[in-house]
Formats: C-alpha cells, sequence, structure tokens
C-alpha cells in the first residue's frame, strides 16, 4: 500500500507540474490579433503574416462627400484605387508590391516583425519595420519640357510600428513615419513641394463585437504646413475577408502619398473609403483574418 500511494503521489506531482509548464508556456506565447488586418485604414500594422500565406487587400476612396447628392456624397468622382499583394517569406519577414490608380505608382515594400507581445508581458509590446521604394509611370507627353526619367519619378518611404494590446477591446498603434521623393514636381498628384517628409501615425481598435471594431487614424505632419490626415471607421471580419469602411481626410492610398499628398480639413473633406482584406494561406494557417 505504502508503495502505491507513493507511486500516486509522484504521477499526481508529475501531472501537476506538467500543467503548470504547459500554463507557462501558453502565457509566453505572442498575443493573437492586436489589429484586425496587415493594413488599419491607412497604415501598415505590426500584424505578421504566417509563412507561405499572402495577404491580398483592395483599398478604395472616392470624393469628398461635400459634392452632395447631386455626386452621391463623392462616389461620383475622384477615385483612387489600390491593389497590393504581401507574401510571407518566413513568420517575421514578408515582401510586397502595390499599385495606386493616382499618378499610377508602383510600390516594392517589405515588412519585418522585430519584437512580439506575450501574454504574460514578458514583452509587452510588438514592433515591425516596413520600409519600401515607389515610381510614378503616368504618362507626361504633355508637358513642354522633357517628361520626369525613372530616377525623378521615385519615392521611398520607412516606417516604424509599436503596438501594445492593451485588452481585448483596446489596442493602439504608434508609426513614425518618412517618405522621401527625389523630385516632387507640381505635375504629380501631391500638394507638398519637399523632398522629405515626416509624420507620426497613431492607430487605435476599439473591439465592439467578437468581430467588429471602431477604428481611429491620425497622422499629424511634423516637418510640413500641410493638415493632418484624420480618419475614423469600421472593421468587420465575415468568411475569410475583413472589411474595412471609413471616412478620411485624404484621397492617398500609398504611403509616400499619405504624407505628402495632402488633406481636407476634417468633417467638412472627409472621404468614403473602404478596404477589402483576404488572407491565403499557401502554407499551415495559425492565424484568422
Amino acid at each position: 500500500m505504502k508503495k502505491l500511494a507513493v507511486f500516486a503521489f509522484l504521477m499526481i506531482s508529475f501531472s501537476s507540474f506538467a500543467q503548470l509548464e504547459r500554463k507557462l508556456e501558453n502565457e509566453n506565447q505572442p498575443v493573437d490579433l492586436i489589429f484586425h488586418a496587415p493594413r488599419h485604414i491607412n497604415i501598415l500594422t505590426v500584424e505578421p503574416l504566417d509563412k507561405k500565406s499572402m495577404h491580398f487587400a483592395i483599398m478604395h476612396t472616392f470624393g469628398t462627400l461635400n459634392g452632395g447628392i447631386e455626386n452621391l456624397f463623392g462616389l461620383d468622382n475622384g477615385a483612387n484605387i489600390q491593389f497590393s499583394f504581401e507574401f510571407a517569406l518566413n513568420d517575421k519577414l514578408s515582401a510586397g508590391i502595390s499599385r495606386s490608380s493616382r499618378d499610377k505608382v508602383y510600390n516594392l515594400y517589405g515588412r519585418y516583425l522585430l519584437l512580439e507581445q506575450t501574454q504574460n508581458d514578458k514583452m509587452p509590446f510588438s514592433l515591425s519595420l516596413a520600409g519600401g521604394a515607389g515610381v510614378n509611370t503616368s504618362r507626361y507627353d504633355f508637358l513642354p519640357e522633357p517628361a520626369p526619367n525613372f530616377s525623378e519619378r521615385s519615392s521611398y518611404f520607412g516606417q516604424v510600428m509599436l503596438a501594445r494590446k492593451f485588452s481585448e477591446k483596446i489596442s493602439l498603434q504608434l508609426t513614425p513615419m518618412m517618405a522621401y521623393f527625389v523630385d516632387p514636381r507640381s505635375v504629380y498628384q501631391i500638394e507638398g513641394d519637399q523632398n522629405f517628409y515626416l509624420a507620426l501615425g497613431l492607430s487605435g481598435k476599439f473591439k465592439v463585437t467578437d468581430r467588429s471594431s471602431l477604428t481611429l487614424q491620425y497622422i499629424p505632419n511634423l516637418n510640413s504646413d500641410l493638415r493632418s490626415n484624420v480618419g475614423i471607421g469600421w472593421d468587420v471580419e465575415a468568411g475569410g475577408h475583413v472589411f474595412q469602411m471609413y471616412f478620411v481626410t485624404s484621397q492617398a492610398l500609398n504611403e509616400q502619398y499619405l504624407l505628402a499628398g495632402g488633406n481636407g480639413v476634417p468633417g467638412e473633406e472627409f472621404r468614403l473609403g473602404f478596404n477589402v482584406n483576404r488572407i491565403f494561406a499557401i502554407g499551415q494557417k495559425k492565424r484568422k483574418y
């Protein structure tokens, strides 16, 4: 009986220790879904892709709401659309390409997840880096002077995304952003005339239901007199897609033009916009979108 009691005690102790180990291991796991998708209104997020998965996004903005019912509150004019494909080379590094109809800009970009917030707060935030280069492919044959060459059409951007999921309802991201235009000509669809732009983006998510959230975007310019970007929206997860509907002050969709493209007056010159996000799991799928 004594041997049986000792054996039972050891088994119970081993089982308890194993459960504790699993609990501690789970608490050290990354926080899941700080944001609903790799894009949040206009800004890239810290949300990584799983290895060998692809993120496809359609982004669309229209004309300003103050066009009234005659222009169906902007739906009849001022449309800008962007398609983007981003492929995960591994669980941290992804590369993408996008094309925006405004000035027909093609962007090549990459994202790298440097740090990931854990459930036990051993790592209290997630940190990602992003950067890319673009080229304006519009035709300028109508200009009296020679059309800009490839270098003069080029632009670059960089971002640092620092985010934290404070609770199941609230997530915030701080995004220092920069953009550089080799030759910011007045014929381009931007308002700024500087080469270099610096801004600080703020993104927020407030989860209302299990599959929907109220979203916020604010991007004040730090080294130009252009108006700051303001956006407010609604994210909805449905059938493997994330639909993002929002009102925003800028027509721009790519990163460089988001800083140099100019903004309307919030409230008076809001534009309706929407994004459709879809994740294709080419490899093993871990996260849901």
